[in-house]
C-alpha cells in the first residue's frame, strides 16, 4: 500500500457568512476551491454571542449536500421539507437539497461556547434534481471507537468496528472526529482513489513519513492520493479526516447554487425568483 502524504497546508481564512456569523473557512476559498467532491468546509464558533447570535436566516440551497456536526451548541433548524429540529453538541445534520430547499439555522442559545463544521459535498448531475432529503443525527447514534490512545466518533464511513450512519452514499463518504494523545498514532486504510483531506482543531501533527512544515490549530491539510494513512500527534490533537470518491463533473457556482452548467444556476435563480424553487 502506498503511504499518504502531505500535499498543502492550508491556513484557513477569516469569514463570515449567513446574518454575519463569524467563521474560519479552509475549503472554497482561492488556495483550495474544490477538493472533489468537497465544495467547502467551514469551521463556525466563538465565546462572544454577537459573532453568531444572528445565525443564519432562510436561504436557498440547489445541487449540493451540506453536514453540520455540532460540537458545542445549540442551533434550530427549519426548512421547506417540514424539517425542523434542535441541534445540540454532539448532533449531525445532514441534508441532501437536490432540486431546491430553503431553510434556516438559528441559534438556540443567548450566550455560551458555539463550535462546529460545516461541509458542503457535491451532487453528481443525475442527482441534483431529486427529492430533497434531510437527516438527524443524534450524537449517541454515531459510531464510535475509544482506547487508550484515541476517541473516534465516525459521522460516515468506519473505524474498527464503529460504522457512522450514512450507508450507500454515491461517493463513499468517510468523516472521522478523532481525538490523539500526545506521542500516538492514528492509522487509517483509505480507499484506492479517494481524495482526503486533514482539518487540524487543534494541536500538532505529524503526517506521513516525509518532513513538512509545522502543522498546528484551525490547518486544513490536503493529502496525497494513497491507501495508508498514519498520523502522530506531536502534542495531544483533535482533528477531522475526511475523504470522499471524486465526481469528475464539471462545476458551475452560484452563491448557494452548484450545478454543472451556468445556464442551471441561471435556471436555479429563476426558480427561486418565480416561487417554483422548493415546490416538490
Amino acid at each position: 500500500m502506498s503511504q499518504i502524504e502531505v500535499k498543502k497546508i492550508i491556513k484557513a481564512l477569516n469569514a463570515s457568512d449567513g446574518a454575519g456569523v463569524k467563521l474560519k473557512r479552509s475549503i472554497g476559498t482561492p488556495e483550495a476551491d474544490y477538493i472533489d467532491p468537497f465544495l467547502m468546509l467551514d469551521e463556525f464558533g466563538s465565546e462572544n454571542k454577537d459573532d453568531y447570535v444572528a445565525g443564519f436566516p432562510p436561504h436557498p440551497h440547489r445541487g449540493i449536500e451540506t453536514v453540520t456536526y455540532m460540537l458545542n451548541g445549540e442551533f434550530e433548524h427549519q426548512d421547506s421539507t417540514g424539517a425542523k429540529g434542535i441541534m445540540t453538541s454532539g448532533d449531525v445534520q445532514w441534508m441532501k437539497t437536490g432540486r431546491g430547499i430553503i431553510h434556516s439555522e438559528m441559534p438556540a442559545m443567548k450566550e455560551g461556547k458555539l463550535l462546529g463544521f460545516q461541509l458542503w459535498i457535491n451532487m453528481p448531475a443525475k442527482m441534483k434534481m431529486n427529492k430533497p432529503e434531510y437527516l438527524y443525527i443524534k450524537g449517541k447514534d454515531l459510531g464510535e471507537h475509544k482506547d487508550s490512545e484515541k476517541i473516534v466518533k465516525v459521522i460516515a464511513g468506519e473505524f474498527d468496528k464503529a460504522k457512522g450512519p450514512e450507508k450507500n452514499h454515491n461517493v463513499e463518504p468517510i468523516y472521522l472526529h478523532i481525538i490523539l494523545n500526545e506521542g500516538k498514532e492514528f492509522k487509517y486504510n483509505v480507499p484506492v482513489g479517494h481524495n482526503s483531506f486533514i482539518y487540524l482543531l487543534k494541536g500538532e501533527l505529524k503526517i506521513g513519513e516525509k518532513k513538512h512544515n509545522r502543522i498546528t490549530d484551525s490547518n486544513l491539510i490536503l493529502l496525497e492520493r494513497g491507501s495508508k494513512l498514519n498520523v502522530k500527534a506531536i502534542k495531544k490533537s483533535e482533528f477531522l479526516f475526511i475523504a470522499g470518491k471524486p465526481i469528475g463533473e464539471p462545476i458551475a457556482r452560484g452563491g448557494p447554487f452548484v450545478m454543472n452548467t451556468k445556464a442551471e444556476i441561471l435556471e436555479a435563480i429563476k426558480d427561486y425568483n418565480n416561487g417554483t424553487f422548493a415546490k416538490y
